[in-house]
């Protein structure tokens, strides 16, 4: 498996809330593009609604992930961008629901979120991407 370790506990740092402060892979990485809460057919779901669009935007990626012959537990890193974090314990709650099944007691990935101004068109609140370690790599 090509991830290696991930590293929670560091001394003198204060542990991460639902995330790894450093995960190590070896063979190839995906680095896989911000998604958004796009269907299909290119139509916004959950306007206004952040839980709705975290759990589209997680499931785009899932979905990337999988044909990339991946899942859940070969992520090694999240980047979050959100409009605001007032919404962050929701997006987590959508994150582990989402994830936390598949990597049964391993952390969960290193992650980044950062509060931004706006996202690439109006109506979005929140993109996600990730960096894949590939299995068999």
């Amino acid at each position: 498996m090509p991830i290696n370790e991930r590293l929670t506990d560091v001394l003198g740092v204060s542990p991460g809330p639902g995330y790894s402060h450093a995960v190590t892979v070896s063979g190839r990485l995906a680095f896989v593009s911000g998604q958004v809460a796009l269907d299909d057919s290119g139509q916004l779901v959950g306007p206004g609604d952040i839980a709705a669009q975290a759990r589209q935007a997680l499931g785009n990626l899932h979905r990337i992930i999988r044909e990339l012959g991946a899942d859940w537990p070969d992520v090694a890193r999240f980047g979050w961008y959100v409009l605001d974090t007032g919404s962050l314990q929701v997006i987590r709650d959508i994150r582990d629901e989402l994830i936390r099944p598949s990597l049964g007691s391993r952390p969960n990935p290193a992650s980044t979120l950062v509060q931004v101004a706006a996202l690439f068109r109006p109506g979005f609140l929140i993109e996600v991407d990730a960096v894949v370690a590939l299995p068999g790599a």
